[in-house]
């Protein structure tokens, strides 16, 4: 099994995260941040990777901490999970429809972290999330997962339905970028030989 646990202490964040890739889907998320709860919900039923989640964060000044050290702890954990990564598809995509929201989420698995975020939410807060912690997250993500992600906008103009479009893409992009490469199962997807 592709699994990892990852404990972050810092002075504004406490968390402890397990994260299963072969795992069905399933969830128990408390970040202390209800909009961001929803949207790990959905990554994980959208990828089918088990996740479990426990943040105390200092939510009194805002959510920028919890929101980006879970990005930091998930990433972490995902790198762990895959260990030398052999056998994966190694690139995953997802056009992902919501409403009238249309997001294109494209990952490779690559060892280099790059992001290229172009969502154009027009909502400063969703509920009372900061909408600009979207990219926070996905950024702390990248940088600890040693990924490449584009997540391009096409269409949207009600905020919730983007950001959700996007979490929901990237656990679709991911579930195939990590999927087993049957024909391949134990060979490392790259002429260097490494990831």
């Amino acid at each position: 099994m592709r699994t990892a646990s990852v404990e972050r202490n810092t002075a504004e964040t406490q968390i402890k995260l397990t994260l299963n890739l072969d795992g069905s889907g399933k969830s128990d998320i408390d970040s202390g941040v209800g909009f961001l709860d929803h949207m790990l919900t959905l990554f994980a039923a959208h990828s089918g990777y088990d996740l479990s989640l426990i943040c105390h964060g200092d939510t009194q000044v805002d959510d920028h901490h919890t929101t980006e050290d879970i990005g930091i702890a998930l990433g972490d954990a995902f790198r762990q999970a895959l260990g030398e990564r052999k056998g994966i598809i190694r690139y995953g995509s997802m056009w992902l429809p919501m409403d009238e929201a249309l997001v294109l989420c494209a990952v490779d698995i690559s060892g280099r972290s790059h992001l290229d975020y172009r969502l154009c939410i027009p909502a400063q807060k969703v509920g009372t999330f900061d909408t600009e912690l979207v990219e926070e997250f996905y950024t702390a993500f990248v940088r600890k997962a040693e990924l490449t992600l584009h997540l391009l906008q096409f269409e949207g103009k009600n905020s919730h339905h983007i950001i959700e479009a996007s979490f929901k893409g990237f656990g679709r992009a991911l579930a195939q970028a990590t999927a087993i490469d049957e024909k391949r199962p134990d060979t490392v997807p790259s002429t260097k030989g490494v990831l």
